[in-house]
């Protein structure tokens, strides 16, 4: 029994040797196929390892944001001015297009009440603490009756722009919250509508 477990061992130790000269042969054989610098020492493994390890391009995370930053600033930039101008190309998603444009002519085109209903409700707001409880009642029932006048306006608005961009693009090709789009823009002041308006009073569109 005892002779068997020796003979195991010196095997053991005889294939260990043999693997580590077939290693060293390998290491040898390969670095004669690769040439070494002059005066260049022989990296460490693990030196390697890390090189192996690391990136081909350098992830530099500040640059990054950095550049990111500055494009959407850019793109704000452009939007603000298309704002001004109405250059289609860099318009909101909402805004963009010919049936949106059309729409944004004829509100623009047209006089309307719904404009100036914020105004009037802040200055029935603010006038009725200096107002005399008739003269309050009376103001809200005119309140009323303008409210009531606004939004008959709006649904003649959504139905004119209805007709209109079936006549323009042919009927069933209407986008789908062109009559709210017009309604909304109809319920704010001329000069603070954005895009700004590119057409005079009563140059409506063909």
């Amino acid at each position: 029994m005892l002779g068997f477990r020796k003979k195991s061992q010196t095997d053991n130790a005889a294939q260990e040797a043999a693997a580590a000269r077939e290693a060293e042969e390998a290491a040898a054989a390969q670095r004669k196929r690769t040439p070494e610098k002059k005066g260049v020492p022989t990296p460490k493994r693990r030196d390697q390892e890390a090189a192996r390890r690391r990136p081909l391009v350098h992830n530099d995370r500040k640059a990054a944001r950095a550049s990111q930053r500055k494009a959407i600033q850019e793109q704000r930039a452009k939007m603000r001015q298309a704002m001004e101008t109405g250059e289609e190309k860099y318009l909101p998603a909402r805004d963009r297009g010919p049936q949106k444009r059309w729409i944004r002519d004829y509100v623009d085109a047209r006089h309307g009440i719904g404009e100036w209903l914020l105004i009037l409700v802040l200055v029935f707001l603010f006038a009725s603490f200096l107002l005399t409880d008739e003269t309050r009642a009376l103001t809200s029932y005119l309140l009323f009756v303008l409210m009531l006048a606004v939004f008959t306006e709006l649904f003649w608005v959504g139905r004119k722009t209805r007709i209109g961009l079936e006549a323009k693009f042919g009927v069933g090709n209407m986008e789908k919250g062109s009559r709210f789009y017009a309604a909304m823009r109809a319920l704010q002041m001329r000069r603070l509508r954005l895009p700004k308006p590119m057409v005079n009073r009563g140059e409506f569109p063909s």
